[in-house]
């Protein structure tokens, strides 16, 4: 996969995040998809597989107010780093997620914030 199109997938998992699509997302993921999250403190928890990120993302996507913006994009190979901020209205936080791209879909999320 080229980089303008790692951009796009980046892009379109973005903008499904945004748009509280919680299956468009995991859509753009492989089946045995894996996610670490930010909690609980210091290092966060793994899931894997579509039906266990299913699970850790819903609160997220359920968060009517919440919204993501990518500040900072860097494609290296199969790798994305992604600076960004959330905010879900009644405060905000900003992380980094590292990202592993396999044949055309998000095969790994990890997910990391400003303490």
């Amino acid at each position: 996969m080229d980089e303008d199109a790692i951009r796009r997938l980046i892009a379109a998992f973005n903008a499904a995040w945004n748009a509280h699509d919680l299956d468009a997302a995991l859509d753009l993921c492989t089946p045995d998809v894996v996610f670490e999250s930010t909690d609980p403190a210091p290092d966060g928890r793994r899931f894997e597989g579509r039906d266990a990120v299913r699970t850790a993302w819903q609160p997220v996507f359920a968060e009517e107010q919440g919204r993501f913006d990518a500040e900072e994009l860097i494609v290296a190979g199969d790798r994305v780093v992604q600076r960004w901020r959330f905010d879900w209205g009644r405060g905000r936080v900003r992380g980094v997620d590292v990202i592993t791209i396999s044949g055309g879909l998000v095969k790994e999320k990890l997910a990391y914030v400003k303490g």
